[in-house]
């Protein structure tokens, strides 16, 4: 075979792709013929293919296949072949593989090497993939290596003790004896990796924390050497000696000092010496000043001592970099209750800060709980006069406060008991007690006494909203919509729910009317839907488009995760996660779950924000999810006003069970979109025959390409036992070019204390489900 080009033959190459497609061939190109390669063992040019490997690996592109080849690399007595393997290990390999477990060996041989370069290659190694087996196996060696008199190889051997100590933290004591002569090194480099293992030691164990207590001292004139050495160029960055180090040594003593009365003691004088003397025209000085700050405050350092670090803070507001600014109010943050008189000093300069065109350094609040207070409190007083966000800003503040659920709803209720004259108030009210009426009526409230507030009499403050001369249209919409709501948190009154929302479907306000209309249609025809639509709201997020700031709701997480029931927002998956689709449930002809673009109709044409029943062009988001705008109450099934919700022709179609084995039956029953004739709406319905619940249900599904799935919020994620309930789940399915359905699911629960999962494949749709 001809020889193979080089790697900057390869790099060269690449770089002269002007597509995605093109690079992507010149890969698979090259990738076919160093698996000849390697399949025909050549050895003269393995270690050349293995590093062309790891170049496409750091590029993306899958290079698992040239695993093996490494430890072949690492096995040779070649040093350009070990460094290539030993890194090769460190991309390709890691502990969850048992290949990595073939290394043992070779590492065990490697560090006791003649050559410091080859056992600095397995300390590397072992340090950055080893396993626990590994490091229990080589701990001996490292330990050795610690007490060698060679610096390149100590500081190798104790940042890899960091990684031994990290997976097996038993194994600390094996270091303490080595580690005490760490610091009497000169080398800087020995220095700061010890000052890393001790401070893992301390962090780790009581023990070594009080057995090194005893080591402030040298730390200290370590630390004291630093700041008055003249200038050494292999150490200088802007003028300051290590930086690194003196700021490792500053974290160190943090720990050592905390809660000890001596070893603060002890630190006092240079702590003082570090923050006078340390300059502070470059980020590098600022740096070593900020931890000497955290290392005062955190100690039990002296009071003149911390109000010098209080003023240090000071003058970082008034640094022209806002990230200096950003952090000396997070710090001052932390220190204000301690040192109050010492932080209103500076109360001007704080307050300058709420002028700053950056919002993360207007934004100042000591906890969630002050910040949600603050907001309350202001809508309480302002009225009506404040700006329009402040009523969805501060209900995703609400959202995303998961831990304040239960106080913030005793709160609202409590503010609008009789008043409703502070209209975003009573909004922001009527949205928390829709969402949480449940730990209203239970009182788990835990911040504060909790009220003993019934469900009629949670239901009489609504319809007092309803009915209150001061409500304005929106404010009754928040109202209504939270009644709807509570049918689903409250047990004993969805009657009357019923009947508050039968009788506003004559409302002369439109706007009403209309949800009222299609609260009825839920309650009655869809039923089996309502619990999914009217969950609560997941939590939030902002995002920023080409203009203002909006929120809106990723509705479950903020990454979304491959084959998730709740699609992201908006925009197709991307390819490496229909890739990792088709790994999961096999076959090279499934599309994944794809969510579609949001609907582009405005917020102001009738008040249609989300069509959630009409066609596939939305967001997949439950019907409890809008977030209410500037001009719109967040209304649940906007979009469909007096259309009938679905065809009449789907009535003839006939349900199927897709799925029925160790007692869990799936059925599936068929509607034909109204809107969009290509689409088809699948609620899914899973029951339990079993004497014991399934919990943790998880139901995935994917289907041919030409097909584009979309999957709404299951009911619930438990299902009963002996058939006493049902979860439903909503599929919506597109299918423009009348293609017979074929799907793939995927089934996970828990059942008797077991991990259950099953892939299966629906082949037996009847044909007017997608004719």
């Amino acid at each position: 075979m001809p020889a193979p080009i080089r790697l900057r033959e390869l790099i060269r190459t690449i770089r002269t792709a002007r597509t995605q497609a093109e690079e992507r061939e010149m890969i698979q190109k090259e990738c076919a013929a160093i698996r000849s390669s390697f399949r025909e063992e050549d050895n003269t040019y393995r270690c050349r293919n293995v590093a062309k490997l790891l170049y496409m690996h750091m590029l993306g592109y899958p290079a698992h296949f040239g695993q093996l080849e490494c430890l072949k690399l690492i096995a040779s007595q070649k040093f350009t072949d070990k460094r290539i393997g030993y890194l090769g290990a460190m991309l390709l390999l890691d502990e969850r593989q048992d290949v990595h477990l073939l290394m043992t060996n070779c590492i065990k041989n490697d560090l006791n090497h003649s050559t410091q370069y080859v056992q600095g290659l397995a300390l590397c190694t072992l340090g950055c993939m080893g396993s626990s087996e590994m490091c229990r196996d080589l701990a001996g060696e490292v330990e050795k290596l610690l007490k060698t008199s060679n610096s390149y190889l100590r500081k190798k051997a104790a940042l890899c003790a960091v990684h031994v100590i990290r997976k097996v933290p038993e194994l600390m004591e094996m270091f303490l004896p080595a580690t005490k002569n760490l610091l009497n090194e000169k080398n800087h480099g020995v220095l700061h990796t010890s000052v890393v293992l001790l401070t893992e030691m301390c962090e780790r164990s009581p023990d070594m924390l009080a057995h090194f207590r005893k080591l402030v001292p040298q730390l200290v004139r370590i630390l004291k050497n630093l700041i008055m050495s003249g200038y050494s160029p292999e150490h200088d960055v802007s003028g300051i000696s290590d930086p690194f180090l003196q700021v490792r040594i500053l974290r160190l003593l943090r720990i050592l000092g905390r809660n000890d009365d001596d070893s603060s003691e002890a630190m006092n004088d240079i702590l003082a010496q570090v923050a006078t003397n340390t300059e502070t025209s470059k980020n590098v000085g600022n740096a070593i000043l900020y931890e000497t700050v955290l290392t005062i405050m955190d100690i039990k350092s002296e009071s003149g001592l911390r109000v010098l670090a209080i003023n240090i803070l000071g003058r970082f507001l008034l640094n022209n970099d806002k990230n200096i600014r950003y952090v000396a109010l997070t710090s001052l943050l932390k220190t204000v209750q301690t040192d109050h008189n010492a932080v209103q000093r500076h109360r001007s300069t704080i307050v300058d800060c709420l002028k700053d065109l950056d919002v993360s350094i207007k934004r100042y609040a000591p906890s969630k709980r002050w910040h949600i207070d603050t907001i309350m409190r202001v809508l309480t007083t302002a009225g009506s006069y404040v700006r329009d966000d402040a009523v969805p800003n501060l209900i995703q503040l609400i959202t995303n406060s998961v831990e304040m659920h239960a106080y913030t709803v005793q709160r609202l209720y409590k503010a609008i008991l009789g008043d409703y004259s502070q209209q975003p108030l009573v909004q922001v009210a009527s949205w928390c007690i829709g969402e949480y009426g449940d730990l209203l009526v239970s009182g788990q409230c835990e911040e504060e006494e909790p009220i003993q507030a019934t469900e009629d009499e949670v239901l009489d403050i609504l319809e007092s909203v309803l009915i209150s001369n001061m409500s304005a249209s929106v404010t009754r919409g928040y109202a209504l919509t939270a009644i709807m709501k509570l049918s689903t948190r409250f047990t004993c009154t969805v009657n009357r729910i019923k009947k508050v929302v039968s009788i506003y479907g004559s409302s002369i306000d439109v706007e009403l009317q209309q949800r009222a209309v299609e609260y009825n249609a839920l309650f009655k025809k869809y039923d089996h839907m309502r619990p999914a639509l009217l969950e609560r709201m997941p939590v939030m997020e902002k995002v920023t488009t080409n203009g203002p700031t909006e929120i809106v709701q990723t509705n479950g997480e903020t990454e979304p995760a491959v084959l998730e029931t709740k699609p992201p927002p908006s925009g197709l998956q991307p390819a490496s996660q229909a890739n990792d689709l088709l790994d999961l449930l096999g076959g090279s002809d499934i599309t994944p779950v794809i969510p579609t673009a949001p609907t582009s109709k405005p917020a102001s044409a009738g008040g249609e924000l989300l069509d959630l029943l009409g066609d596939l062009n939305l967001t997949g988001s439950p019907v409890s999810a809008p977030v209410p705008q500037i001009a719109q109450p967040p209304f649940l099934l906007d979009g469909l006003s007096s259309q009938p919700l679905f065809n009449d022709i789907a009535a003839g179609i006939p349900s199927i069970t897709a799925y029925n084995k160790n007692g869990l039956k799936i059925d599936f029953t068929f509607e034909r979109s109204n809107t969009n004739p290509s689409v088809t709406v699948i609620t899914i319905q899973a029951s339990n025959s079993t004497e014991l619940d399934m919990t943790d249900f998880v139901f995935q599904a994917a289907v041919p390409k030409t097909f584009q799935l979309q999957l709404l919020s299951p009911s619930s994620s438990v299902i009963p036992a002996f058939n006493s309930g049902t979860i439903t789940q909503v599929i919506k399915v597109l299918n423009p070019q009348k293609q017979q359905l074929r799907m793939r699911i995927k089934l996970t629960y828990n059942h008797k204390g077991s991990a259950m999962q099953d892939l299966a494949e629906v082949n037996n749709f009847p044909p007017q489900s997608w004719q």
